[in-house]
């Protein structure tokens, strides 16, 4: 038979969902070249690793090695790109203001305190590399693990090369050239006498992340600046031997591969083809369109991670669909909105990933077993489906209210559509399975899911071109992991200093002493996490706050892998927590509407899924009860 008129609807839209998903990207063919041969790497060498063990009995030598290697490189090949396209994460204040001298000022400060913090870094980097080359680890037999980090110095000068040449006019180029020769002369040659420049110095940081400045300069700037003080003019080395931690985690991989496989599936037809196996499904009852919207918006964040592609991607088919099914236009919006940030604790959601990754050292230092990424995703599935049953109900009520239009049920359609969405929906099932039955580590398993993911939308559906499209879509991927690895490579060094001061200690006395029992704690968790989550974006609040959480929460006797879920739910709360809620500035982008109309209409929302985290939040046997069941162990 043939679909619904919605359904002819979403696909008369798919062209117009790629064409608004891959913005013109500012790169060169060197650099396009190696992000392609890097992401190709990434996914062939654990599946090969996999292939070899279960059907020859014998693994390939360093495959974990190499894809560590490749997947520092393949960070700072997309942080250097993420530079060149402004996709650094930050608050980016001050591109909301007026194109003028203002804005010029602003963005020149910002890129200025960019620039000296890389300088710096890159300094530390190759110094830290130098002093550490002669007892470094081997690749391979004749490759020295310090000939691969030397990418990152490398790539540090180049980004702040382009932090100089993407200054605002060749006034904000020299301004911001000399600050950089100004700031090295006097460390270089002021040493020990430079101390007092501490306090100035923070709060040009300060002022500059406020204004703008990408997070990773500001933590790695702040990092250096504690070191030298701390060693009152020493040498600012020792932050880098925390940036080389990311080449001592096996999970880290994972989140590479699983952005690969959302961005493939976001630039193809996937969409469109969930849309309508799920309207399928759900266009019978009252409300059912809106079910459909929530269904699919999480199952496609999932994918994609909560990074804003939902809506970026979904958007434009959903919304119009909600309001010629008889929703208003305020609540479709509203739906839309909301619905976007669902579906962030179900597998392979990358920030669980992240969240895994960041939090690692800081549970074994508390003497607790670290929230694994398998744990997490089977202590969210209960929370994560609760979310969405409170926002469908509202969904059903309002369908009921306005009397919006119903489609009859057919099962040939149902079973139509199911199987033409078969292989976008089988994703997260192989992703997991690939785990939770041993056939596979995470990183394989991301790895399986990355490559599956590329020959449907290259072979199955030919949605992608080979060459025309795909290395534009693995291009856009580094970006978000160039922008997340560096990042994390900051944090890092940020916490190695406040774990030499002792900081996460004094801060869990000082919540000891003005908060008295674990229900307060996680109140005051709540509050803090929808504040911080409206304003940082979501991978920036995992890597920064996520370690200083997880001591005080222990310490509160809070299970690590329920204070997980409670961490990453809050994070889904803030996303539409005005005024900087990512969803609402997304949504106010993506359907051209002003910020306090999505505002008034997202409320509702915010309010019902506040709800839904209270009771994630008090009621722990949601989370703990099924990851004590089913978790491996």
């Amino acid at each position: 038979m043939d679909p619904s008129p919605a359904v002819n609807s979403v696909a008369s839209n798919s062209q117009t969902l790629n064409e608004s998903y891959s913005p013109e990207i500012r790169a060169r063919s060197p650099e396009i070249v190696l992000i392609v041969l890097l992401s190709l790497g990434m996914m062939s060498l654990p599946v090969a690793d996999l292939v070899c063990r279960w059907f020859i009995k014998h693994e390939l030598p360093g495959t974990i090695t190499f894809v560590k290697h490749m997947t520092l490189w393949l960070g700072f090949a997309g942080a250097l790109l993420a530079t060149a396209n402004g996709k650094h994460l930050g608050l980016a204040s001050g591109n909301l203001l007026r194109p003028g001298r203002l804005r010029d000022a602003v963005l020149t400060l910002c890129g200025a305190v960019a620039a000296v913090s890389c300088l710096f870094f890159a300094y530390a980097s190759y110094f830290f590399i130098q002093d550490n080359r002669s007892g470094a680890a081997m690749i391979t037999e004749h490759i020295p693990e310090w000939w691969s980090e030397l990418m990152v110095p490398i790539v540090l000068l180049l980004i702040a090369w382009r932090m100089v040449w993407h200054s605002p006019g060749w006034r904000g180029r020299a301004i911001t050239a000399a600050a950089c020769l100004l700031v090295g002369a006097v460390f270089h040659f002021g040493g020990a006498s430079t101390s007092h420049l501490f306090l100035p110095l923070l709060v040009f940081l300060v002022i500059a992340f406020v204004l703008g400045a990408p997070l990773f300069a500001m933590m790695a700037g702040l990092a250096m600046l504690l070191y030298f003080h701390a060693d009152d003019g020493g040498p600012i080395k020792s932050v880098s031997s925390d940036v080389f931690r990311l080449l001592q985690n096996n999970d880290l991989p994972a989140i590479p591969l699983l952005t690969m496989a959302g961005y493939v599936l976001a630039a193809g037809s996937a969409p469109s083809r969930m849309v309508r196996a799920y309207n399928s499904i759900f266009g019978w009852m009252p409300g059912g369109l809106g079910l459909m919207a929530i269904s699919v918006c999480a199952i496609f964040t999932s994918f994609t991670g909560g990074s804003g592609v939902t809506i970026i991607a979904l958007g434009g088919l959903i919304a119009p669909l909600l309001i010629k099914d008889g929703f208003p236009e305020g609540f479709s919006l509203g739906l839309v909105t909301a619905a976007g940030s669902l579906g962030l604790l179900f597998p392979p959601s990358l920030p669980v990933v992240l969240y895994a990754t960041a939090t690692a050292d800081a549970s074994a230092a508390a003497g607790v077993a670290p929230a694994s990424p398998e744990k997490l995703f089977v202590a969210g599935f209960v929370p994560g489906v609760l979310l969405i049953l409170v926002v469908a109900a509202y969904a059903i009520k309002k369908g009921i209210q306005v009397k919006a239009q119903r489609q009859p049920f057919h099962g040939k359609e149902v079973l139509h559509a199911l199987w033409q969405a078969k292989f976008d929906l089988g994703l997260p099932l192989i992703v997991v399975l690939t785990k939770q039955l041993g056939i596979g580590t995470i990183l394989q398993a991301a790895a399986i899911g990355a490559c599956y993911a590329i020959l449907v939308e290259l072979i199955v559906f030919r949605d992608i071109h080979p060459w025309r499209e795909m290395p534009k879509v693995l291009v856009e991927s580094a970006m978000l992991v160039g922008a997340v690895v560096i990042l994390l490579g900051a944090a890092f060094a940020l916490h190695g200093y406040l774990v030499i001061e002792q900081i996460p200690e004094h801060l869990v006395d000082f919540l000891e002493a003005h908060i008295h029992s674990q229900w307060a704690f996680l109140l005051a968790l709540n509050a803090m996490l929808l504040v911080l989550g409206s304003v940082f974006e979501i991978y920036a609040a995992i890597i920064v706050l996520a370690p200083l959480v997880v001591p005080a929460g222990i310490k509160f006797g809070v299970d690590p892998v329920h204070l997980g879920v409670v961490f990453l739910a809050n994070l889904e709360l803030g996303f539409l927590f005005p005024p900087m809620g990512l969803n609402l500035l997304l949504s106010a982008s993506r359907f051209n509407k002003p910020l306090p109309y999505l505002y008034k209409h997202a409320l509702p929302f915010l309010l019902i899924l506040a709800g839904g985290v209270l009771v994630i939040t008090y009621v722990p046997a949601l989370t703990t009860g099924v990851a004590h069941l089913f978790a491996p162990r």
